[in-house]
């Protein structure tokens, strides 16, 4: 089957099916399904638009409401994840997943689902040191450190999809895996994007969840967005036995939605022609979801995974052959799921505007139905009851000038990771900039083009199975050219990257490597969030 993916979308939807219709009618190739790796920006209202982490001049309605409200229906089935530009109160309704609109699917903080025998998984948000081994603790109305908070990445998703035994097809992130760009054409990257040199070059871009994810679960193509640049990557896998298939993950990052951008990637995905045409539940993973339901935590405290250490009773929460045959059972044996979209706020009406609405903590139908279904805890209501006791507040101890206190915007960080970029260029990718003070530094939206010094040998992966025009492949002897130097200097830092993320406490960063406290750098790549004026075709 065809499966269009597409990168960030900040909530450009019409124009992001108005380009499928036109695929189709020009090359008369037509999707089964849209990926989208987030900042999807499912903006129903203005309340929504206060939810966003973005400078109140980049908060406009954009077109999903029309999808929202069924003035419109998207065209194709459609499957997401968060990034961090998104109406957080929203996708907070569905930690597990579901439709934010008829045909529009959001795969929650962490999911995997089936369409036509191909497995589909995914996680929603960036990752920061400082959130990840905290709990969903935030709800609206946010703080101005809770509405970040709210799509940073936790250890206890990441720790769900580790205990996946089955293989994955296709695998969705917003922020890059840490060192990905090691097995691709770097230096055309870097060429493109400048600005990415010091933390490519001390191994610090990216997500370290996201690349231990990427090394547990090997999936055959991994996508992302969040950088705004088109970049194709081939890493091969060590097997971790002699009897296990050595496996390849092909990954591609996607540029923006904008007119006259390649920002669509079409993939042939082998499929189970026998399989419905039905978004479907996979069972491994709802016998994961309620095997770890225990371990759900809306405090702000933090907190480590189990693990073989000698300090839990239990460890390994994958799910066995009896779990998964009992989901199935009470499903009676029937994963389709269900078309239950309900709307939970008022729509936008242009004519109507309502600058002052406010938003409020909503318990989504969808949630209580699913988590009634299985067995799960909701989320929400769980905070909710928190909050009516007194023990979640909602904002945060710590001062906005200490969290700000490295180019990455922790305070805390652990110490498996070394991810405190202090010492390199104040240009943070996986932030922008919150208030409206400094410049803002020139960063365009731009697509990798395969180095002429590596003809493209990467036909297998990309070449043979793209329809949109202008993109880039990379060869596996392009990637070993550009990798070996860089892999041996990183060694030491890979192999940290490895452990987990569980293993030791937190440490509070207290300057910087000369000795300097309470230096506060700004975030400041607000211009690859948008850069307005250039991205408007001439």
């Amino acid at each position: 089957m065809k499966v269009a993916v597409a990168g960030c979308c900040h909530g450009a939807l019409e124009k992001m099916y108005e380009t499928l219709e036109l695929l189709q009618r020009r090359h008369n190739v037509r999707p089964d399904l849209l990926l989208c790796c987030g900042d999807f920006q499912a903006v129903r209202n203005e309340a929504d638009l206060c939810c966003m982490a973005v400078p109140a001049k980049y908060r406009h309605m954009e077109s999903f409401y029309r999808y929202y409200s069924g003035e419109k229906k998207a065209p194709v089935l459609t499957v997401f994840i968060g990034g961090n530009h998104e109406a957080s109160n929203h996708l907070q309704e569905l930690p597990y997943g579901g439709w934010v609109a008829p045909n529009i699917y959001y795969l929650g903080y962490a999911g995997v689902v089936r369409f036509r025998g191909v497995r589909i998984g995914g996680i929603s948000g960036i990752f920061k040191s400082h959130d990840y081994r905290k709990g969903h603790f935030e709800c609206p109305p946010y703080n101005q450190q809770t509405i970040r908070s709210a799509y940073h990445v936790r250890n206890i998703e990441v720790f769900k999809l580790k205990q996946l035994k089955q293989p994955i097809d296709i695998f969705m992130s917003h922020d890059w895996p840490r060192s990905i760009y090691h097995y691709g054409n770097k230096k055309q990257l870097l060429k493109m994007k400048s600005f990415f040199r010091q933390e490519v070059e001390s191994n610090t871009l990216g997500s370290p969840a996201a690349s231990e994810l990427l090394h547990h679960l090997k999936p055959t193509y991994w996508f992302s967005a969040h950088l705004h640049v088109k970049f194709a990557a081939f890493m091969q896998h060590q097997a971790n036995s002699k009897e296990e298939l050595p496996k390849a993950t092909k990954f591609l990052a996607l540029d923006k939605c904008l007119p006259h951008r390649d920002f669509l990637q079409i993939v042939d995905i082998e499929h189970d022609p026998t399989a419905g045409d039905s978004l479907e539940y996979d069972a491994e993973w709802i016998a994961v979801l309620k095997a770890t339901n225990n371990l759900v935590n809306v405090t702000q405290s933090s907190w480590n995974m189990p693990e073989k250490n000698g300090l839990h009773a239990r460890w390994d929460y994958s799910a066995t052959e009896e779990a998964i045959k009992e989901v199935l059972e009470e499903l009676n044996h029937n994963l389709q799921i269900p078309c239950n979209f309900t709307l939970t706020a008022a729509c936008y009406d242009p004519s109507k505007p309502q600058k002052h609405m406010q938003p409020v903590h909503t318990i989504n139908p969808q949630t209580t139905e699913f988590c009634a279904q299985f067995g799960l805890t909701d989320i929400n209501t769980r905070i909710q009851q928190a909050k009516e006791e007194g023990s979640v507040r909602g904002d945060y101890e710590e001062d906005e000038e200490e969290e700000e206190m490295d180019s990455t915007g922790s305070a805390e960080e652990p110490s498996d990771y070394n991810t405190d970029n202090s010492g390199l260029s104040s240009i943070n990718p996986d932030e922008i900039l919150l208030d409206e003070e400094g410049g803002d530094e020139d960063l365009s939206t731009c697509s990798v083009d395969p180095s002429p010094d590596h003809p493209p040998e990467f036909s297998a992966s990309f070449s043979d199975i793209r329809i949109m025009p202008d993109s880039m492949v990379v060869s596996s002897d392009d990637a070993m050219d550009s990798t070996n130097e860089e892999l041996e200097r990183s060694a030491g830092s890979k192999q940290v990257e490895e452990k987990s993320l569980n293993e030791r406490p937190l440490k509070r960063v207290g300057g910087n490597e000369n000795g300097n406290t309470g230096i506060k750098i700004k975030r400041r790549n607000q211009a690859i969030y948008a850069a307005e004026d250039e991205d408007k075709p001439e």
